[in-house]
């Protein structure tokens, strides 16, 4: 079943620049996706529109076959995105007050609120920081912590946006062992990267954008030989001809 669904969809900034032209992209329920390509090729702005951040120009975005454009609130519970910058997703005094901001802008029960929290906080392994400022973090468990911010949400699709920018080795590690569990447990996951050094292993499909529109969609070890040509660098290991393994190995 395809739990994301794109049709023809265009966007133009209102200063004219265009920022997708003609994409058509279905993503099936449970896939590990990643969207690659150098610095300006889309990868954002189209991952914007899965949960309406951004509306099209044309053409249209469907989540299990809903359209994201008449149904807003709706698509931003279905699909959760972590940005790049985590500490701009931070909002609480205490790690748990952050955890529990999205629930409860769902106006729901204290009880399940406090449910969603415990186990989005265990989920990420952050409940024995549930009553730390967020400030104190590290990087890695403020990405962590970011996530947890949206699984609390219970979303069906969740969204990376360079993950690993900006990441020591150690907080690289915590943030990939969390996708990768994520994704083990039934979650949809796109990424968008410049680098995928640190994911193809775990990849199902690969999706690379240039100049706002799509070039190639497959299996990434049918793609290796094309990254360099759009600007990405091809995985050390596919380079030496060496099969692919896990960067937490």
């Amino acid at each position: 079943m395809n739990i994301i669904e794109i049709e023809n969809l265009s966007h133009r900034f209102a200063d004219g620049t265009v920022g997708l032209e003609n994409i058509n992209l279905s993503i099936s329920e449970g896939m590990f996706v990643v969207i690659a390509g150098r610095n300006g090729s889309g990868k954002t702005t189209l991952l914007k529109h899965l949960n309406g951040l951004l509306l099209p120009t044309k053409g249209v975005v469907k989540l299990s076959g809903v359209s994201v454009a008449k149904n807003l609130t709706w698509s931003r519970q279905m699909v959760g995105m972590v940005f790049q910058d985590a500490d701009s997703q931070i909002v609480g005094e205490t790690v748990s007050d952050d955890v529990a901001f999205g629930p409860e802008n769902l106006c729901l029960e204290r009880a399940e609120v406090k449910h969603r929290v415990a186990r989005a906080l265990e989920t990420v392994g952050l409940h024995h920081h549930k009553d730390q400022k967020p400030h104190v973090l590290s990087g890695g468990e403020k990405r962590r912590l970011a996530i947890a911010g949206i699984l609390a949400m219970e979303p069906k699709v969740l969204v990376f946006d360079e993950p690993f920018s900006s990441l020591d080795y150690p907080g690289v590690k915590q943030v990939l062992a969390q996708m990768i569990s994520l994704h083990q447990a039934g979650q949809t996951i796109l990424v968008a990267a410049h680098d995928l050094e640190k994911l193809i292993a775990h990849t199902d499909r690969l999706v690379i954008m240039q100049d706002g529109g799509i070039v190639r969609d497959g299996l990434p070890s049918q793609l290796f030989g094309e990254l360099e040509a759009f600007g990405i660098r091809e995985p050390c290991a596919s380079r030496l001809g060496m099969e692919v393994h896990s960067w937490l190995n």
